[in-house]
């Protein structure tokens, strides 16, 4: 027996989930699958923009979110060559209803979002399910295949009238679909781990600290600091193989203030891996097939935006394709308008992280500068309003969208 559903989506993260609520509150049959039998991974990306707390308020969740435990970051600052602290973007200059950024465990903003879409009839959510493949029919996606790990029996497939990758930038939908990305050159990746943060400290921005070959982003998160070090594309396994003290005197360079905490790394084994991409798609679509969030657009982790960009994603393909998919099949141009709609803010945002890449982080790691440029650090520290225009790309987003009709509540 063939099962069917209106819409398929592949992915539990925050695209996943927000689409698939909207979709579900829109009157449309959709099914969520999740490989993973829950949603506790370390080091994703915990950051919840004032346009996604907006977004919160507009589908009932507000309350709800609030009583999560988080902390908030309504600056970034970086230091210029001297050492000095430069705040490049003032959230607190917003003109909008939350002039912060949420730190908040992303498996915690998940299940709450679980919590709220199972209260809909329309949706389903399935754990343990790993989508393998897709189904097609004269040319038109018509489903996936998937593993369901508790049910055994070998591959099984979900027929579905559309199919939504939102599986991340390693998208197993896109690898099917034979949609290629356009990849950028990026100059770093990331090591991720965590530092003690202790009620004296009074680092309550987000902030960097970099020193010759050397830089890292300090994100205070409730009871620790997350720690972003970056390090030159490509040199991970060299750099491991030096041991954890050197790369302990290497962080105590970058933050002289942690210095006194490095030794809470007690190996390498603490230290996470991000192979840093900066892609997507040019075309993020094919009849029966939509691709959103990571698997339209890999972001950089420069800014901190990713998350904000897949749910917007997913806010505009609700508001497109919810009728449509009410009515039937939707159709290529339906599809067409979510990537027409959403493309100009992913081709800024990533153009603005390029920039960042080329001017900021590329000279510090490679020895040129230990801090931006310093023309755009007098600028800043001249005119300190200009730091509304970077809170804004950040926080609020080129094109920000919100809740349709349909999916709000009280």
């Amino acid at each position: 027996m063939t099962e069917h559903t209106t819409c398929v989506i592949a992915g539990g993260g925050p695209a996943g989930m927000v689409l698939g609520l909207l979709l579900a509150r829109g009157g449309v049959d959709v099914t969520v699958l999740e490989k993973h039998g829950d949603f506790l991974r370390d080091f994703r990306g915990d950051t919840v923009h004032p346009s996604t707390l907006r977004l919160l308020d507009e589908l009932g969740l507000g309350e709800r979110f609030a009583a999560l435990p988080h902390s908030r970051v309504d600056e970034v600052a970086l230091p210029d060559v001297h050492g000095d602290r430069v705040v490049f973007a003032d959230l607190t200059r917003l003109r909008a209803p939350y002039p912060y950024i949420a730190m908040v465990p992303q498996w915690d903003l998940l299940n709450l979002l679980a919590e709220a879409a199972e209260q809909e009839p329309h949706f389903t959510l399935r754990m343990n399910t790993e989508v393998t493949g897709l189904t097609r029919r004269g040319g038109v996606v018509t489903g996936v295949r998937y593993r369901d790990r508790d049910g055994g029996g070998g591959e099984k497939e979900l027929r579905a009238d559309l199919t939504v990758g939102a599986d991340g930038r390693g998208s197993t939908v896109r690898a099917a679909s034979g949609l290629r990305p356009h990849e950028t050159k990026v100059p770093f990746d990331a090591w991720w781990l965590r530092l003690p943060r202790r009620p004296d400290d009074g680092i309550e921005a987000l902030g960097a600290g970099a020193a010759p070959g050397h830089m890292a982003v300090v994100i205070p998160r409730e009871g620790y600091y997350q720690i972003a070090f970056l390090i030159p594309k490509g040199s991970d396994a060299e750099r491991r193989a030096q041991g954890v003290g050197r790369f302990q005197e290497r962080l105590a360079e970058c933050l002289p203030a942690l210095a006194d905490r490095v030794d809470a790394l007690t190996s390498m084994d603490d230290v996470k891996f991000l192979d840093v991409r900066l892609d997507r798609l040019y075309h993020w679509h094919l009849p029966g097939l939509l691709c959103i969030g990571d698997a339209a657009h890999s972001m950089s982790p420069a800014g901190g935006v990713g998350i904000n960009l897949a749910v917007q994603d997913a806010v505009a393909a609700a508001e497109i394709l919810a009728a449509p998919l009410r009515g039937g099949h939707p159709s290529v141009r339906d599809l067409a308008r979510v990537r027409r709609r959403r493309w100009p803010a992913t081709v800024l945002v990533q153009g603005v992280q390029r920039l960042m890449h080329r001017n900021v982080i590329a000279p510090v790691l490679e020895r040129r500068r230990t801090g931006p440029p310093e023309a755009m650090t007098a600028l800043v520290k001249r005119f300190p309003q200009l730091g509304v225009v970077p809170a804004y790309v950040i926080g609020v987003g080129v094109r920000p969208e919100h809740a349709p009709e349909f999916a709000r509540r009280p």
